[in-house]
């Protein structure tokens, strides 16, 4: 398994641009997964994503991989360092799927994260920190997204927490919460 950090944090807290900033410490070419699915008719969304793009560097690869992250993962090669920006825009692509589907996407996905050989950087929303959403929609995008992050934190070797512009490396502040299994 190559490196794995996770990038986490709230809205417009500069969690996107940290996670840049250490795929360019990496030295490696870098491979930018983007996740969201275009739309040219929210020109608000179109700006958002316009916003990243002109921040690369021209030499880095672009994939646009809204669904089938994990086979482009696999598909990669083990010499480059992988930037997924987000996984909460991940998420939302699959908020149709049934809980069952959704489980078995997630753990292919950390099957897969675990058996790429390349360093991956994962940029992911912290949406839990508010209100309990009114609608059934927003509860399980926000239970989903947790959840995910959380288990792809445990296996991750750095965890940055990004907030009000400044990056806090949890992996060396804090201490992982070990989940209690009855048996």
């Amino acid at each position: 398994m190559g490196k794995v950090i996770l990038v986490t944090g709230p809205a417009s807290s500069g969690k996107s641009e940290w996670a840049e900033n250490l795929a360019l410490q990496s030295q490696k070419n870098v491979v930018y997964v983007a996740t969201a699915l275009q739309d040219p008719t929210d020109s608000e969304w179109q700006q958002r994503i316009q916003q990243h793009q002109l921040r690369r560097p021209p030499n880095w690869v672009i994939l646009e991989v809204p669904t089938t992250l994990s086979i482009t993962l696999a598909n990669l090669k083990p010499d480059v360092c992988i930037l997924v920006d987000s996984l909460g825009t991940w998420v939302a692509n699959f908020l149709e799927k049934e809980d069952a589907d959704w489980e078995q996407t997630v753990e292919n996905f950390l099957e897969t994260v675990e058996l790429v050989a390349a360093d991956m950087i994962f940029v992911a929303e912290e949406t839990g920190w508010g209100v309990v959403p009114a609608y059934p929609i927003g509860r399980k995008f926000r239970d989903r997204l947790g959840t995910l992050v959380r288990k792809l934190g445990v296996i991750s070797a750095d965890v940055y927490l990004v907030t009000g512009g400044h990056a806090l490396n949890l992996s060396t502040l804090g201490t992982p919460v070990i989940p209690i299994h009855n048996s």
